[in-house]
């Protein structure tokens, strides 16, 4: 006889060989910076394999689709301005990582010289700094917008996305006083480090801000996984399913919606502080709309509401946006076709999306509820149909 504990073979086995599967990916994760240069040595595909800078942006790009998975794919709330919390956070580390405001000299456990001008606060601190700040920009947007729904939802959050990037343009003179430096940027900004180690300063400084990335990606993981088990997860699940019924079981609606926009704006914005220390710049010219929409697509691609679907996803579109589609377009030169793939970018992820929409809607690893939902439907009547069978059987008993 079987006891509630019990496990059948073939699922224990099928899970086995999943953690072996994420155990080599992590070992193979941790050890790239090491193997790179062996791997761009082999045939055929060591053009393809990306460099270990690269694999940074890559990163952090997919840890920053993870939180607008939490938003989108837990929540259900369309969001088309999460480049709003990517430029909050990059600033954020420009305001307290750099010489911006050069008229103070405020030094609390930076990487630079204390003769230096302006504020240099540790970059690590900074990264949980920026990663509040925009948890308080995501309440403040959400508490007014958060009441909308659907359409009208999407529509609000694309203003304050195009709102945020033409701000930080614009702020060089407010009365007098440059905040962000206007068209040009914040430059340089701080970098990671620990007393006098600077990574910066390292020649394998790309080396250690890939395994720094990593870190913060396996905590955005651990943060989803854990997050959509809890009591609030299933409150943002239920919500998305049906939000009348949620609020009619007792969920209380703004509070929910707002912790899922809190949340992911709190990854946004240490995602865009440690892109900024990476980039030693925080460059308006990053955060355009295009790059929301982008995010977006990784999210759809690997399957809304997937943690390990958004995780491939990402780092696909990552790897053509920064090396692929310029790899490809070289190979194909070569070859003698005149085409360069980097020109139609944006055309090629929207075939992406159309492709994947037609052939598998539910993304590459769909989530196991998201996927029941599309697949097998809900076979409840509307209640015109039943009103209308009702008609039809009243009037047939009537002819007889």
């Amino acid at each position: 006889m079987s006891t509630q504990g019990d496990v059948r073979p073939g699922t224990r086995s099928r899970v086995e060989r999943t953690w072996v599967l994420v155990a080599g990916l992590l070992v193979l994760g941790v050890v790239y910076p090491l193997i790179v240069g062996t791997l761009k040595n082999l045939p055929l595909i060591g053009d393809f394999i990306p460099r270990t800078d690269s694999m940074v942006t890559i990163i952090i790009g997919t840890m920053m689709a993870l939180g607008l998975n939490m938003v989108v794919g837990y929540a259900g709330l369309l969001d088309l301005g999460y480049v709003a919390f990517y430029a909050a956070g990059a600033y954020t580390a420009g305001w307290l990582a750099s010489q911006q405001f050069s008229q103070v000299t405020i030094h609390f456990g930076g990487t630079v010289s204390d003769s230096l001008s302006g504020i240099h606060i540790s970059m690590w601190l900074v990264l949980i700094l920026a990663g509040v700040f925009t948890l308080i920009v995501g309440i403040l947007i959400g508490l007014p917008t958060l009441r909308l729904r659907g359409d009208y939802l999407a529509i609000v959050t694309l203003g304050f996305g195009e709102i945020v990037p033409q701000f930080v343009r614009n702020a060089d003179s407010i009365r007098g006083f440059d905040l962000t430096n206007g068209t040009f940027g914040i430059a340089p900004i701080d970098s990671l480090g620990v007393g006098g180690f600077v990574f910066r300063a390292q020649s394998n400084k790309d080396d250690l801000y890939y395994w720094t990335a990593i870190g913060l990606l396996l905590l955005t993981i651990f943060a989803s996984v854990r997050l959509r088990d809890s009591r609030l997860g299933r409150a943002w699940i239920a919500i998305r399913e049906d939000e009348t019924a949620a609020a009619a079981m007792g969920v209380p609606l703004m509070r929910t919606k707002t912790w899922a926009y809190a949340i992911g704006a709190f990854i946004g914005g240490v995602a865009g502080a440690f892109l900024a220390s990476f980039r030693a710049g925080a460059f308006p010219a990053d955060f355009y709309f295009n790059f929301s929409i982008f995010l977006l697509c990784m999210v759809v691609l690997g399957g809304m509401g997937s943690i390990w679907g958004v995780l491939v996803g990402g780092l696909i579109l990552g790897y053509l946006n920064i090396e692929g589609l310029a790899t490809i377009g070289s190979k194909v030169q070569q070859g003698g076709l005149d085409f360069d793939p980097t020109k139609y970018q944006f055309g090629i992820y929207g075939v992406i999306i159309v492709v994947m929409m037609l052939f598998r809607p539910t993304g590459l690893i769909p989530e196991r509820r998201h996927k029941i939902e599309i697949i097998e439907g809900v076979h409840d009547t509307p209640f015109y149909d039943v009103q209308l069978e009702g008609t039809l059987t009243d009037r047939d008993s009537s002819d007889d």
